[in-house]
C-alpha cells in the first residue's frame, strides 16, 4: 500500500476519535442539525477506520509471526502464521482500496431516462420502443417503480421521445452508464427488400434533482405555456389544456408533458425532469472538467458518443466503451443486461483505483 494512502486512513482514524469526542460531549445534541451531520460523517468513516484496525492488526501478526521463524523448534509455526497473515493483510488492502473510493452522491437517487430517436425515421422510433421496454424490464427485475412521464409516439407505435422515472433503491447506481448514443443493426418492418439498416437513439439518465434544487430554480427563468394534449385518453383530451410545456430561458432547455388530466399534475412532473436536466447538465460539466485531466471514459456522460451496437442478425450487443461482447441479444433487450452494468462498474472502479495511486 503506498504511503499516501496510508497517511490518509491514519487522518480518517484521527477523525473518527475527533468525532467520537464532540458526538460523546456534553453539548453535543444542543445543535440537532449539527449532531446529525457529524453523525452522518461518523456512519461514512467508521467501516473504513474499522478496517484499518484489523489492517494494523493483522502487520503486528505478521511481524510477530516473523520472531518465530528464527526459532528452530517455532519455525513452522511461523511460516504458517505469517502466511495466514499475509494472506489477509493482502485482502485488507484491497477492501481498503474499494472503500476509499469516492462515493457518487447521486447513487442513491431515483432517476430519469430520456429516449430520442436518432438517425432512421420510423425504424429509430421504433428502436427506442424496445430501449424503453429494456429498461422498464430491468426496472421490473430490481423491483423498481417505472412512471411514464411523457411520450411522444410515431406512426409504427414508436416513439420519437418517451421520458420515464425510474425509482428504486440503488436505480442510478445500476444506470448511470447508459447515457450515450445506442446504435441497432437489423432489417426494418418497413423494409421490402431485405435490406439490414443502422438507426440509432440517444438514451439520456438523469439523476433526480433534490426539492431544494428544484425549489432554486427562478420562477422568472420560466415560460410556461398549457395546450390541448394528444393522443389516447377519451374525451377529456380533447377539451382541456392540461398539457404542459416550460421552457427554461437561460439554458433553452424545454420539457413537456401531457401524461396526467391535471395541468397541476403535469406541471409537477415538467419541473421534475427540467430540475433533473439542470443538475445533470452541472454534473457534466464537472464530469467533462475531471476528463480534461484523465481519461475518464466510463461516466463521462457524452450525448455524442456511441456507447453500445445492438446487432439482430447476429444476435449479438457490443457495448464499445469496454469492448464487451456478448451473444445474447433476446435475453439483453428483455433486461437481463447485468453482466453490462456489472463489466462498467468495474471498469468505473478500476479507473477510480489509478487515480487514487496517482494521487500525491
Amino acid at each position: 500500500m503506498k504511503q499516501n494512502i496510508r497517511d490518509k486512513l491514519d487522518r480518517l482514524a484521527n477523525r473518527l476519535d475527533e468525532l467520537d469526542r464532540e458526538l460523546g460531549g456534553e453539548g453535543a445534541a444542543r445543535d440537532l442539525e449539527r449532531f446529525r451531520e457529524l453523525s452522518r460523517e461518523r456512519a461514512e468513516i467508521e467501516p473504513v477506520a474499522a478496517l484499518y484496525r484489523e489492517l494494523r492488526q493483522a502487520e503486528d501478526d505478521c511481524a510477530t509471526a516473523r520472531e518465530l521463524l528464527g526459532d528452530p523448534e517455532m519455525r513452522a509455526l511461523g511460516e504458517t502464521e505469517l502466511a495466514a497473515g499475509q494472506a489477509r493483510c493482502a485482502r485488507l488492502r484491497d477492501a481498503l482500496q474499494y472503500a476509499l473510493l469516492p462515493r457518487d452522491p447521486n447513487d442513491e437517487r431515483n432517476l430519469f431516462v430520456e429516449i430520442r430517436a436518432g438517425t432512421g425515421g420510423e425504424e429509430a422510433a421504433l428502436f427506442a420502443a424496445n430501449l424503453l421496454r429494456m429498461y422498464a424490464r430491468y426496472a421490473e427485475r430490481r423491483g423498481w417503480k417505472v412512471e411514464t412521464v411523457s411520450a411522444n409516439e410515431s406512426g409504427l407505435g414508436g416513439y420519437r421521445e418517451v421520458i420515464i422515472r425510474v425509482a428504486g433503491a440503488g436505480a442510478w447506481s445500476r444506470l448511470k452508464f447508459e447515457s450515450g448514443g445506442h446504435r441497432v443493426q437489423r432489417i426494418p418492418v418497413t423494409e421490402a427488400q431485405g435490406r439490414i439498416h443502422t438507426s440509432t437513439c440517444t438514451v439520456a439518465v438523469m439523476p433526480e434533482a433534490g426539492e431544494l434544487e428544484a425549489l432554486a430554480i427562478n420562477p422568472a427563468d420560466l415560460r410556461i405555456d398549457t395546450f390541448r394534449a394528444t393522443g389516447a385518453g377519451g374525451q377529456h383530451i380533447n377539451k382541456t389544456d392540461s398539457a404542459v410545456r416550460i421552457t427554461h430561458l437561460p439554458s433553452g432547455f424545454v420539457v413537456e408533458c401531457q401524461a396526467e388530466r391535471s395541468q397541476h399534475s403535469n406541471k409537477a412532473r415538467a419541473l421534475a425532469v427540467l430540475a433533473a436536466r439542470l443538475h445533470d447538465a452541472r454534473m457534466r460539466a464537472r464530469q467533462a472538467a475531471e476528463a480534461a485531466t484523465r481519461r475518464g471514459l466510463i461516466g463521462s456522460g457524452d450525448r455524442s458518443e456511441r456507447i453500445r451496437t445492438y446487432n439482430f442478425p447476429q444476435g449479438r450487443v457490443t457495448d464499445h466503451r469496454i469492448n464487451l461482447t456478448l451473444y445474447r441479444l433476446d435475453a439483453v433487450m428483455d433486461g437481463e443486461f447485468d453482466e453490462i452494468v456489472d463489466a462498467l462498474i468495474l471498469e468505473h472502479q478500476a479507473e477510480q483505483l489509478a487515480a487514487l495511486a496517482e494521487e500525491t
